[in-house]
């Protein structure tokens, strides 16, 4: 009998011992590990993510989170849209167009602000050293994003239409060649790409910044269906980034060195960019006032065959962050 019975004990600390990971990560009582795929961007708008996923924010949550990386939104949105991912980080521009073109897609959160992060950056061997220099010039664009609207927005700001510039396509990656090769006089774009072309063109650069005309933000999106099917795996991804919103609050050098890590960005460019960005995760005005901002804008310049402001109050997903977070709320139906 004796024997029977430390057997018994010790094959019940054993089992203790062998608890599934996926309760020793999460918290007591919460289900297995979920995989999930999460489409993000390189770029500092994707901050609170990659120190999520470095700090195991979603692992204690219950989710093994798959990183899709992008070098920026629209790509990063195009994945979700594929079907290759369950959420994605994008900004307002080509959520717009999608839902524009009839994606039944939503925002459960915005996780980055700014109104000081797109800039137009010229060479002055170019013959540009004002904003009214622009007229004429060649400037690089990323079509379908922010560096779309704000080109326009910041033309618009001193009398400038699109047709009095010679716009040139060019993805975000291909902006540092193409200035510094003389391809074109300007570029329109975003960090990291815009503080690496300032820093290589040096004293020959200059910048032009609006924080008046323009307040970006960056968005997690996903299907509308997916939502209303899983809204305990929004819950979770919403708790994760709440956690590493606090992390970057409080301990921003270590939170730097994480994005410098995971983006292989120079530390010193994630420093110098860091202060252009509010790094929280919130459901405010702001996302419905630039929505309907960058409709009226691609309405009037013909980029969508729309001619009705959508509803976007029904493209906002409230009740995840409601149920987390209830005071990070501020939109009212």
């Amino acid at each position: 009998m004796r024997k029977t019975t430390l057997a018994l004990l010790l094959m019940a600390a054993l089992s203790g011992c062998q608890e599934s990971p996926s309760r020793s990560a999460g918290q007591p009582g919460t289900p297995p590990l979920q995989k999930i795929t999460v489409a993000y961007t390189v770029q500092p708008q994707g901050t609170l993510i990659h120190v999520a996923v470095a700090k195991g924010y979603f692992i204690e949550e219950g989710l093994d989170v798959q990183s899709s990386i992008h070098a920026f939104g629209k790509a990063a949105l195009q994945s979700l849209l594929d079907h290759k991912a369950d959420f994605a980080a994008v900004a307002e521009t080509p959520f717009m167009f999608n839902v524009l073109k009839g994606e039944k897609i939503c925002v459960i959160a915005n996780i980055e602000a700014s109104t000081m992060n797109n800039a137009i950056v010229a060479r002055k061997d170019a013959g540009v050293s004002a904003l009214g220099d622009l007229q004429g010039k060649r400037i690089g664009f990323t079509p379908g994003t922010t560096s779309d609207f704000f080109l326009d927005s910041i033309l618009t700001s001193i009398g400038l239409t699109r047709q009095a510039i010679q716009p040139v396509a060019l993805k975000p990656d291909e902006m540092l060649t193409a200035i510094v090769g003389k391809k074109v006089d300007a570029v329109c774009t975003w960090n990291f790409p815009l503080t690496q072309i300032k820093r290589r063109l040096g004293a020959d650069g200059v910048l032009f910044y609006d924080h008046e005309i323009y307040t970006e933000t960056f968005n997690i999106a996903s299907h509308q269906d997916f939502v209303q099917k899983n809204p305990e795996t929004v819950e979770r991804l919403l708790r994760a980034l709440l956690k590493a919103e606090n992390f970057v609050a409080q301990h921003s050098d270590e939170a730097q060195s994480i994005v410098s890590a995971s983006t292989k960005t120079d530390p010193d460019i994630v420093r110098e960019v860091w202060n252009a960005f509010a790094y929280q995760v919130v459901l405010d005005r702001r996302i419905i006032i630039m929505l309907e901002d960058e409709t009226r804008w691609a309405i009037k310049n013909r980029l969508t065959d729309q001619t009705a402001m959508p509803d976007y109050l029904t493209y906002i997903y409230l009740d995840g962050l409601r149920a987390v977070k209830p005071e990070a709320v501020k939109i009212g139906r």
